[in-house]
């Protein structure tokens, strides 16, 4: 009898910008090619929930704006925090009774001196943040999307999507080991990049970028995602020869609930 592989909790977060050409921005990456998952895939910063997170839980001095959430609710909202710090050097946090962001100029002190080690596992966040005397900007992450990946396949995440505004002339780079390029581009330039075999989407993607296309600016996607209800997508997948049909709730907001797609995973 075979046993059905468990959901990992994960964390996706789409930092936003304001482009120049009048249009929203994301922070993407190329996964490496040798990454088993999503490999050569450009994607948004994540990964999945770490067991360290929750000694960031344990101290409450490391985050504010908590708002009553629980900790499994928590333990997402920090992990997307950490992975984007890791994936981006993007660093949603406040110094210690401050109420603006970090600078700019000290976020790149402290990936310069943390980030590898963060990346390697032969550092703490919550040690970062302590020594650093920073406090996590929990009140940034506004909830996106919760998608579950399929059941019978050999990995997957159950993965909460946030979208964060990015913090001031802070740009972001990837890390040259688990992503190879680093890019922010409008939804649109992503769909196109995407259909012409420039970009390597995954379903979820896909999807979130169409649905994040269709706001004008930062502020309007913001707003839109906090008056919306989160509706748990798991695709349902049926197969026809090399083609699969994915089915995901209608009331997910993705403008329909069937979808055929290639025999590239979702």
């Amino acid at each position: 009898m075979t046993t059905e592989a468990a959901a990992r909790p994960a964390s996706t977060v789409l930092l936003l910008r304001d482009g120049a050409a009048a249009e929203i921005e994301v922070f993407m990456m190329v996964r490496h090619y040798q990454i088993e998952f999503q490999s050569g895939a450009l994607v948004f910063p994540g990964g999945s929930v770490d067991p360290g997170d929750r000694d960031i839980i344990a101290n409450p001095a490391l985050y504010a704006n908590a708002d009553g959430h629980d900790d499994v609710t928590l333990n997402f909202r920090i992990a997307g925090i950490r992975e984007t710090f890791e994936e981006s050097g993007i660093l949603l946090a406040r110094p210690r009774g401050g109420s603006e962001l970090i600078a700019a100029s000290r976020a790149a002190e402290i990936e310069a001196a943390h980030r590898t080690a963060l990346c390697e596992g032969k550092a703490s966040f919550a040690q970062v943040l302590a020594d650093n005397e920073l406090v996590l900007a929990l009140d940034l992450m506004v909830p996106y999307a919760h998608w579950i990946t399929p059941t019978g396949l050999p990995k997957r995440f159950d993965t909460w999507f946030f979208l964060a505004a990015a913090p001031p002339d802070q740009l972001g780079t990837h890390d040259g080991k688990e992503s190879t390029d680093s890019i922010w581009l409008s939804p649109r330039e992503a769909l196109e990049g995407g259909a012409s075999g420039r970009f390597t989407l995954p379903f979820p993607t896909t999807r979130n970028l169409i649905k994040l296309g269709k706001q004008p600016d930062v502020r309007s996607a913001l707003e839109d995602a906090r008056g919306r209800p989160i509706v748990t997508v798991m695709p349902v997948v049926t197969r026809n020869g090399d083609k699969r049909t994915l089915r995901i709730p209608a009331e997910a907001g993705y403008d329909g609930d069937v979808f055929e797609i290639s025999s590239a995973a979702p």
